[in-house]
């Protein structure tokens, strides 16, 4: 998009016609439209493309008459983790270096009196100004500029909190390490922290949290996000207090379709118990969970025990209660023997499952393929090791969330157990 096409969309039969063809694919409007001069076809195609994107990713703020680019759509926070970051964030004034799309500036704007949104495009500072009229804000100003020149023309604490979601895509290349982003957190570390007492810095949910301390000496907390088990970002929380102080590291597990937040929080390593056998129920914690380490914090809470020393599953007796991840039922538990594991298989008619591997020599395209192997919802087989480092595999049934169709105890299979 450019600034043209912007104020082109904004004309009124444009959006009249935009909001009437909102369902169409976007590019069977582009060859209806394709010869009409007069209209910004080629941008508004691009809407329509965007706004069916929005409708999912940001479902509350897509009800309005926002405009979007593809680019700053994608690397736009989540709706439902702006929202989380709004939980924890709040006071008199914030500075987001990182404009872009604006969704965490908007949410921002909810628990702070004033908000300063930064961001070098033009097009994305026209753009915000449009959303932001839309959707009836008014204590946000935006600053189109370089944020760190921005911010260093600021007084000294002038604002409670500095938000940053560094662009990890530099000339057409994408980067994880926080050194090789824009803005550089690493080098703006001090300026930062001379400017606001706090800072929040979003990162990739690729990115190794531990080692962090070296980098920033004032992290005093390293969120990892996820959102329907899907690990969506990393937050560094930085207090200038807190140079002298080890980092804590929390998992916030979060919903789509629901307010509430499970946090698993830790400082240091906690001792690994491992099971005799695999038992009853068998659990996979919130890949957030897995990402922030923090699985052995959840199975001394739980009273689970590990599978193995090497990955992250874990087993019990009894089933837990709105558990942080996915719950199985086992049926049963046998050693991974590659002649006989066919009649395994037809022992229990299985003829599609859903294949899970960790610290396991096959890959499940490998496995799916050696013992043909559809597909299945429900059905699951788990390869892994066991307490001693031998191969097995767990043959388990999903357990839902308020389903009471599992089967009972006497209708386990009595197979050897692992």
């Amino acid at each position: 998009m450019t600034l043209d096409e912007l104020q082109s969309l904004l004309d009124q039969e444009v959006q009249s016609l935009i909001h009437l063809h909102h369902s169409d694919d976007p590019a069977t409007f582009a060859m209806r439209f394709h010869g009409r001069q007069e209209l910004p076809v080629r941008a508004m195609a691009e809407q329509l493309g965007c706004r069916q994107k929005a409708v999912k990713k940001l479902p509350a703020l897509s009800q309005h008459n926002l405009l979007y680019t593809p680019l700053a759509l994608e690397q736009s926070s989540g709706e439902r983790t702006a929202k989380y970051k709004a939980s924890f964030m709040s006071g008199k004034r914030v500075i987001d270096l990182s404009g872009g799309l604006g969704v965490d500036s908007m949410f921002l704007s909810r628990v702070f009196q004033e908000v300063v949104y930064c961001e070098r495009d033009p097009l994305l500072c026209a753009l915000f100004q449009h959303n932001l009229k839309q959707y009836g804000i008014s204590n946000v100003q935006v600053k189109n500029g370089d944020s760190i020149d921005l911010l260093a023309a600021y007084p000294d604490d002038y604002f409670d909190w500095i938000f940053v979601d560094p662009a990890r895509r530099e000339e057409g290349r994408r980067s994880i390490a926080l050194d090789a982003a824009s803005p550089d957190v690493v080098v703006s570390h001090d300026m930062m922290l001379c400017k606001a007492k706090k800072v929040c810095i979003k990162a990739s949910p690729a990115l190794e949290i531990s080692g962090l301390k070296q980098l920033l000496p004032a992290l005093q907390m390293s969120i990892v996000v996820s959102v329907d088990r899907e690990c969506k970002e990393i937050l560094l929380l930085l207090d200038r207090e807190a140079i002298e102080k080890p980092v804590t590291v929390k998992a916030a597990c979060l919903s789509s379709d629901s307010e509430v937040v499970t946090e698993i929080v830790g400082v240091g390593v906690v001792e690994r118990p491992l099971a005799s056998s695999v038992k009853e129920y068998f659990y996979e914690p919130d890949p957030a969970i897995i990402k922030a380490k923090l699985s052995d914090v959840l199975a001394r809470g739980s009273g689970l025990e590990f599978v193995n020393n090497s990955v992250d599953y874990l087993t019990s007796e009894r089933k837990i209660a709105a558990f942080p991840g996915r719950t199985f039922r086992v049926m049963e538990c046998v050693p991974y023997k590659p002649k006989s594991f066919r009649s395994f298989l037809n022992r229990h008619a299985i003829t599609g499952a859903s294949i899970q591997r960790r610290d396991f020599p096959l890959s499940p395209e490998e496995l799916r393929k050696k013992y043909r192997l559809l597909e299945s919802e429900r059905a699951f087989l788990f390869f892994t090791r066991d307490r001693q480092g031998h191969p097995i595999c767990i043959y388990a049934l999903r357990c839902f969330p308020g389903d009471e169709a599992a089967l009972s105890a006497q209708d386990r299979s009595a197979g050897p157990e692992c």
